[in-house]
């Protein structure tokens, strides 16, 4: 039997990337405010995450018309990134 409890719809590919993506910008923000090694190993974690669900979400959309979402769920991880990098340069 299943769970009545459980959600009745499951989540899209597509809105897993992004909710990841959306992860990562949190954390690299908080990187960003508390400069650490701990803050930076969490959002590259977060942005580990991401990069899977992201691929993820491209083998699954693979012939799909529109795939503006998922360029910019990755236009979005890669500037959270870059903003990543930088923090993580200024830690050294």
């Amino acid at each position: 039997m299943e769970n009545p409890y459980s959600s009745l719809q499951e989540q899209s590919p597509i809105a897993d990337a992004q909710q990841s993506v959306v992860k990562v910008h949190r954390a690299v923000k908080q990187a960003q405010s508390h400069p650490s090694e701990e803050t930076v190993e969490n959002a590259k974690n977060a942005a580990y995450k991401a990069e899977n669900a992201l691929q993820n979400a491209i083998s699954h959309s693979e012939g799909s018309i529109n795939q503006e979402p998922l360029e910019r769920v990755n236009e979005d991880l890669y500037e959270d990134l870059v903003a990543l990098q930088d923090v993580q340069n200024n830690l050294k």
